[in-house]
């Protein structure tokens, strides 16, 4: 006993080991290289998400964790760790040899390893390279290898830190860091976990309780085992009254008080997020493990969002939000076999002010549930879009106007005609299936001629598959790149095909919401943004991603736009029925797409832009012969399915706010007007078959 105790008190009291091949040099050059990591370790914390009032959105998380001072946390706490840890922290180095001598007469006189005796400096050590080690399962038991080898250098490690730190320090950092069971680490979210209230509040008997679980969190965890937790609490307060942290009457009173657990479950993820907001929270996360601002590479924006500690500060408008989400659960059932989405960008800033979807956010398939959020790209947590129909066309007589065409200008509009041929940017386009591929309008009566007004209003087909023509498909792609469309939402590049004009390539609500934002801001451009502000857990500001904004109309163009797009509203418009209860100004395009599996309305005033869709989630669904929300629906088109959800959105959303009246155009009327039978129109077709719209 005296032999083995004194080889193992010569390899723990001094830093040379020379049995294991370790020199007083080596040793010494190892105490010099002390990662900072253990003097402030870098907690994974909860990051919490705020919409623009300040409410909370989502407490997101790695790891359940509140980082907290010495003067946050309750003095019983702190008594009561070191009281059942390591009685003698305070009198000790590193190593306590009493306790190593304690440990070995336990262990030989038991004939097992049941008592330890590293003290709560090297439990620490211990703990900082578990959590380094983060989720990597290898590294986890690499860093929990009970080795020789593995003990000298956590021992130099804590002898370093009992040299360079203050006891409470090292005491305050073990408490922050250590895990007590159910997914709570540290003492606040233990705290919050089985107490649901804040550390400094706890009374003797919960710390007591609190304290016992760091040696087994699963043996003591007292939901599952309140007997076991309770004759643990109780081992704890004895100790305290042993130590004096504690007079007689205390203990008593304690030991007599139930266990008295108020359990919180685990508040984890976008899924915990109220009223419809996880699918934002969700693209908040997108945001923050994307953008270059948070990080020069996709590890270190992992690295950011995983440890969390974060306030984020969105620009999610609750009240906007609610209406947007209401028009969209009220107008579509969560069992209809079609969904809505709903995205609210404000004009002139780029903020997104709201994304709802009638399908709720979870993992829950037979709920109807679902993590696609179908208002954004893939790469942001999407799928690969929907095809926007006709209301891809307004970016088809921006491309003109921005050319040197009138808003005036006349063509011929045919009821139906083959594409022609166009230039594309690297070439020609030409139409040489046989039999050529056509493109019909939707109505046997809709025939030219019309001007750009009329054409709109009515969503004439033919009228701008000939305007495309004489731009050519190149600037209509470079068009839409000015508007932030650079791929298809599946991140595929877009395709300079001439159904292009007539919305064949898949977008997101988000994508086509910025668009008409920026017709409502005059012709400015703004990235999406989500993120206002961050700080860290001691009030540091983190760097956001700049908002970009861009003219890329003239004021003459943004204007026709407006007066061109605010026909659509109008008696002979397509989105005629969809004017808001306050009569004021709006402007907005209709959209269906082929075999009526999308259909759309994207409109705006000059202080909200808000683009809704409607259809299959998964693209599949023919909207002919339906019911939605229990009404029958022979078929769907534009301003009868999704129109009336963004005219319910707008007018809650808008309630109470000042009227703005959006910059006009003074565009005449032709003479003689279009043939008044007409009242059919059209939308998008795939390059291969055309579609319609109304």
């Amino acid at each position: 006993m005296s032999v083995v105790s004194g080889v193992l008190l010569a390899g723990l009291a001094l830093p040379v080991a020379g049995g294991i091949g370790l020199t007083a040099k080596s040793t010494a050059e190892g105490f010099d290289d002390i990662p900072d990591d253990f003097k402030t370790p870098p907690l994974t914390q909860a990051t919490q998400i705020f919409d623009a009032k300040g409410g909370l959105i989502a407490k997101v998380y790695e790891r359940d964790r509140t980082v907290l001072t010495p003067d946050q946390m309750s003095p019983y706490m702190r008594h009561a760790q070191v009281d059942i840890e390591d009685a003698r922290f305070y009198e000790h180095g590193a190593v306590d040899l009493k306790g190593v001598l304690r440990a070995l007469s336990k262990n030989a006189e038991s004939g097992t390893a049941a008592q330890g005796a590293s003290t709560l400096t090297q439990q620490y050590v211990k703990n900082v390279n578990v959590e380094k080690a983060g989720e990597d399962k290898n590294a986890v038991l690499e860093a929990q290898r009970k080795t020789l080898g593995r003990k000298i250098q956590e021992l130099k490690v804590a002898i370093r830190l009992e040299e360079e730190l203050p006891k409470e320090q090292i005491l305050t950092n073990y408490l922050n860091i250590t895990y007590y069971g159910n997914g709570a680490y540290g003492v606040e979210a233990a705290s919050q976990r089985y107490f649901s209230k804040s550390n400094k509040d706890l009374t003797i008997a919960e710390a007591a309780t609190l304290a016992g679980l760091v040696q087994n969190p699963t043996q003591y965890d007292p939901k599952l085992h309140p007997q076991a937790a309770q004759k643990r609490r109780d081992t704890v307060i004895d100790k305290m009254l042993e130590n004096k942290h504690i007079t007689a009457d205390q203990a008593k009173e304690a030991k007599a008080a139930p266990l008295g657990l108020k359990y919180k479950d685990p508040q984890n993820g976008c899924i915990t997020a109220k009223a419809g907001m996880g699918f934002f929270c969700d693209y908040v996360r997108h945001v923050v493990k994307q953008d270059p601002a948070f990080g020069k590479n996709a590890d270190d924006r992992k690295k950011l969002w995983d440890t969390g500690g974060l306030n984020i500060y969105t620009t999610l408008d609750p009240d906007k939000q609610a209406a947007a989400q209401n028009a969209v659960s009220n107008d579509v059932k969560v069992t209809d076999s079609v969904s809505a989405a709903a995205t609210m960008v404000e004009p002139g800033t780029g903020k997104i002010l709201a994304m709802a979807q009638t399908r709720p956010y979870g993992l829950v398939t037979e709920k109807n549930q679902t993590v696609v959020n179908l208002n954004v790209d893939l790469s942001m947590g999407g799928g690969t879009g929907f095809q926007p129909g006709s209301t891809f066309k307004p970016i088809v007589a921006a491309a003109a106007l921005e050319a040197g065409l009138s808003p005036t200008q006349q063509y011929d509009a045919p009821n139906q005609m083959p594409y022609p041929t166009m230039k594309t940017c690297n070439g020609t386009w030409r139409n040489e299936a046989r039999p050529k591929v056509m493109v019909p309008n939707e109505s046997a009566n809709e025939k030219g001629p019309y001007q750009l007004k009329m054409a709109m209003a009515l969503s004439v087909n033919t009228y701008f598959v000939e305007m495309e023509q004489e731009i050519g498909l190149c600037a209509v792609k470079q068009m839409a790149n000015k508007f932030g469309i650079t791929t298809k939402a599946s991140g595929k590049p877009l395709e300079e095909v001439p159904s292009m004009a007539l919305g064949v390539e898949e977008m997101s609500p988000l994508t086509m919401a910025n668009v008409y934002a920026t017709f409502a801001a005059e012709g400015t451009h703004c990235a999406p943004v989500a993120i206002s502000r961050i700080t860290t857990v001691d009030g540091k500001d983190l760097p956001v991603p700049a908002g970009h904004c861009e003219k890329i109309l003239s004021d003459e163009t943004a204007q026709a736009m407006n007066t061109v797009l605010n026909g659509v509203t109008e008696d002979k418009g397509t989105g005629a029925a969809l004017n808001l209860k306050d009569g004021r100004q709006i402007a907005g395009k209709t959209g269906t797409s082929d075999h009526k599996k999308a259909a759309w309305f994207s409109g705006y005033t000059p202080q909200l832009a808000t683009s809704v869709w409607l259809g299959g989630p998964a693209g599949g669904v023919e909207m002919r012969d339906i019911y939605i929300n229990g009404d029958y629906y022979p078929e769907v088109f534009g301003a009868t399915g999704p129109g009336p959800i963004w005219r319910d959105a707008m007018n809650d959303a808008l309630r109470g706010t000042p009227k703005q009246s959006l910059p006009m155009a003074d565009i005449p009327d032709p003479t003689p007007k279009p043939n008044p039978s007409s009242t059919g129109t059209g939308t998008g077709a795939p390059s291969t078959a055309p579609s319609d719209d109304r």
